[in-house]
């Protein structure tokens, strides 16, 4: 098996690195220990354990037996890897126990120890050198003679019979140790070139922190500004709160207190109501004529206008001022229209804002413009994500000249190629994870697995968008070329070379392109992620939007094809919020 093939087979399915301490489930698959208890605990509750590859379930927690095999393997596999410290070298005749060898003897290609050195033959055609190895490459192939020149015309180190009667013959060649100098002198003039290139490197990225700091500092004078500004707003709409709040109380308890009164008198009246009713009564039951005859007339006891007038008090007592509610209106707007006309919120290009980094509601304020198109003058912007693929001198000044038109558009991931693990919400904006196989039809644009892209494709122009990654703890979010692989793990978004992502794992997070990878801080609150991509730049960006907003890694590359988004999940769900706001410089 070859080496690239064998480094795939010892990776982990779950992190994707060569496996640590690998474990064996019932059914022969194998994880990191580690890996696949974290997988079993987010399990526990749910009825079932189940196989994060072949989906083999189980009622109760599996037992991980450790593969001791496989870990052999793996240890064997880094101890022969380039970067590990090669093995010391012994002498060949040394056989009861191992000496290290002092020399190595060209002729007979062997090496020596001190001791057999000495008694070693000492005539010229036994050339001794370093301890080494590869004996048989200080050799000539074909007279398995050694080394003695080079050959300039053919670039190669020949021996004498080479040079004498071989297919160098009549070749102006060059004693190795001569040519040797020669090759060593160009070298050391490209060392110094890369040395002085490199010392270039380093005050171009020192000027860059410079401007970095200060950048950093106005930064810090915007927020404090802003903070100000928006300290002062709550203020007012507080105090405005308490003096409706007061008011409407005020005004409640005097009604209260007037209506009490007309109860109170009202009750009265209808005691006398009610005394007048009894004596009408009496009258009518008599059959004395006279008696009734001589009783003064009652015509009076029902006076309409002591009602109306008693209506009129109830009325009027129940009312409560309408003024207070238009006037508190009135200030509401007054506040509103000072954020818009500009009296609480300076110009953007006095605050050096970017409405690129606030949401709509927030641009919305800042900027005073409702319409969904946001126009911003670029001449003083500071923070704007924008400048990401510009040359140097426009990542120290920003934009220098001209207006960007940033539009909103949808986004919608393309269903077509959703993993079998793998559920779409119906508006097309959130990936969710299911322990269930979905069993999705196989076509050649499906993912295997946890994977999605958008049915959206960007070519050209400057693009962001924000994905809400709060409900998951195992993601992936970023961009992938449309002919990525679709199956097996070297699928998976940052496993290739047409693909970036940032990841969460392991309570950690990185970046990832073509399996290499960076480890971020810890200490970043990532519950929104926004990628940005400047395609005629050949940069993509990431962004965490905690408060302040955290600029994660930015990767640049020659891109030679359309890009998707891309989302990957194997827990809970991730969303794509809202849609996708493209900038382009107007004419």
């Amino acid at each position: 098996m070859a080496s690239a093939d064998l480094r795939q087979e010892l990776d982990c399915s779950i992190c994707l690195s060569i496996y640590t301490d690998p474990v064996t489930l019932r059914c022969g698959h194998n994880f990191c220990r580690v890996c696949i208890d974290r997988v079993l605990d987010t399990q526990e509750g749910a009825g079932a354990y189940t196989c994060p590859d072949c989906r083999a379930e189980c009622q109760e927690r599996p037992a991980l037996q450790r593969n001791i095999t496989l870990c052999n393997i793996v240890e064997s596999f880094l101890s022969t890897r380039p970067d590990q410290e090669e093995t010391g070298i012994f002498c060949t005749y040394c056989v009861d126990s191992p000496v290290p060898a002092a020399k190595s003897c060209l002729l007979c290609e062997a090496s020596l120890c001190d001791k057999h050195l000495r008694v070693h033959s000492k005539s010229p055609e036994h050339v001794l050198c370093d301890p080494t190895t590869a004996l048989g490459n200080r050799k000539c192939s074909v007279h398995k003679e050694i080394y003695k020149y080079y050959c300039p015309e053919d670039a190669a180190c020949i021996c004498v019979s080479c040079r004498l009667d071989g297919e160098h013959r009549g070749h102006l060649v060059e004693m190795l140790d001569e040519a040797s100098e020669k090759k060593k002198e160009k070298l050391r003039n490209v060392l110094q070139k890369l040395t002085t290139k490199r010392a270039e490197t380093e005050k171009r990225a020192q000027r860059l922190q410079e401007r970095r700091r200060e950048d950093q500092g106005k930064a810090a004078g915007v927020i404090e500004t802003v903070t100000a500004l928006f300290r002062d707003i709550r203020r007012q709409l507080n105090d405005l709160e308490k003096r409706v709040l007061s008011e409407i109380s005020r005004q409640e308890q005097r009604v209260s207190l007037s209506v009490s009164d007309l109860i109170q008198q009202l009750e009265i009246k209808k005691d006398e109501l009610s005394g007048k009713m009894r004596h009408i009564e009496e009258l009518c039951n008599m059959s004395d004529p006279v008696t009734v005859l001589q009783e003064p007339d009652t015509g009076d006891l029902c006076d309409t206008e002591d009602t109306e007038r008693h209506d009129n008090q109830v009325r009027g007592a129940g009312d409560l001022d309408v003024g207070l509610i238009s006037g508190t209106l009135h200030t509401l707007s007054d506040i509103i229209t000072g954020i818009n006309t500009g009296i609480y919120v300076q110009e953007a290009t006095a605050l050096l804002l970017d409405v690129t980094t606030a949401g709509d509601t927030e641009s919305d304020i800042i900027t005073g413009i409702n319409t969904g198109i946001y126009v911003q003058e670029a001449t003083d912007l500071l923070l704007d994500v924008t400048t990401a693929g510009d040359t140097e001198s426009d990542i120290i000044t920003g934009i220098n000249t001209g207006i960007y038109v940033q539009e909103a558009t949808d986004i919608l991931l393309d269903v077509t190629t959703a993993g079998d693990y793998i559920q779409i919400s119906g508006d097309r904006k959130t990936a969710s994870w299911s322990y269930i196989n979905q069993n999705h039809p196989v076509t050649p644009e499906r993912f295997q697995f946890y994977q999605v892209i958008s049915s959206r494709r960007f070519s050209s122009g400057r693009h962001d968008w924000e994905v809400d990654v709060s409900k998951s703890v195992m993601w992936m979010v970023g961009i992938c070329y449309p002919s990525i692989d679709r199956r097996g793990w070297q699928s998976h978004i940052g496993c290739n070379n047409k693909s970036w992502c940032v990841r969460r794992y392991n309570n950690h997070y990185y970046v990832r392109h073509d399996r290499t990878e960076i480890r971020l801080p810890d200490n970043i609150p990532c519950d929104r992620v926004r990628v940005y991509l400047d395609y005629g730049a050949g940069q993509l960006s990431f962004y965490s939007l905690c408060d302040p907003i955290r600029h994660l890694h930015t990767y640049t590359a020659a891109l030679t094809e359309p890009l998707h988004a891309a989302l990957w999940v194997a827990d809970g769900c991730i969303t794509i919020c809202g849609g996708v706001r493209s900038w382009e410089k107007l004419p």
